[in-house]
């Protein structure tokens, strides 16, 4: 017998697809040190901690069940959303459930890079020539965009979804695109030699004067010292163009450079 289904009412429809999510990988299960550590990071980067949706992995933890509920809590008070719970023996699936969240096998193959992770430093502005173009040519893209500090950080290739790039001192150049769900950071300004589709935070000390400089903006978030707009919140005409990003008045204001 066949169903059918009055397409003028259906409610819904199931769709598959990638949305851009942070993976918070834990080392460790004790609830008070995961405070202290976000802490800090909330001192550092406030504009991530704006109710960002979250991974927990729990693969490197033993008996990681016994204390989920608490972790979570410490993440929601520090404005994280937990969605969801990755690894972990049965009980953990059953404890993510009971807790509303969603749950995903471990990940096997092609493990993500720390958040911590970067590149090797380059100490030296004069270093920064580029080993091959990103998504435009060195030469335009040094007219259009200035060059970093000397005792900034330089990384080359793309910044993927999960993985956060950070230049406590000077400058952070990316010569490469900043993916969709990764996160950028400086204390100076941030330069990004290609598209930016994920988050850039420049002046993350409180240095007003930094900015942030992007080949081709699509940005989830830009912050200059702690003050932020959202994709959403980004005006359409300057998506896709060649962007700089400065504080003037106390509010962020969005230039196009083409």
């Amino acid at each position: 017998m066949s169903l059918n289904v009055d397409r003028d009412r259906m409610a819904f429809t199931f769709k598959g697809g990638m949305l851009p999510m942070t993976v918070m990988e834990l080392t460790s299960a004790d609830p008070e040190r995961i405070r202290e550590q976000l802490a800090g990071k909330l001192s550092q980067s406030p504009a991530f901690f704006q109710h960002t949706p979250v991974v927990l992995n729990v693969e490197k933890l033993d008996e990681p069940h016994l204390a989920l509920e608490r972790i979570c809590a410490v993440c929601r008070a520090h404005k994280l959303l937990p969605v969801a719970v990755r690894g972990g023996p049965d009980p953990v699936k059953q404890s993510a459930w009971a807790l509303g969240l969603g749950w995903f096998p471990p990940q096997e193959a092609s493990r993500p890079r720390p958040l911590e992770s970067v590149a090797d430093d380059a100490p030296l502005a004069e270093e920064f020539e580029p080993d091959e173009p990103a998504e435009a040519s060195p030469e335009a893209s040094a007219e259009a965009l200035p060059g970093p500090t000397v005792g900034g950080r330089i990384y080359r290739g793309t910044v993927r979804s999960g993985q956060q790039v950070t230049a406590p001192e000077g400058d952070l150049v990316v010569v490469g695109a900043v993916n969709a769900g990764a996160e950028v950071l400086a204390a100076g300004n941030v330069h990004v030699y290609g598209a930016l589709r994920g988050r850039a935070l420049a002046g993350i000390h409180g240095d007003v004067k930094a900015g942030i400089f992007c080949r081709e903006l699509h940005a989830e978030l830009l912050s200059v010292a702690g003050n932020y707009k959202r994709l959403e919140d980004i005006d359409p005409r300057l998506l896709g163009t060649t962007v700089q990003v400065q504080l003037f008045d106390g509010q962020l204001s969005i230039t196009s450079l083409d």
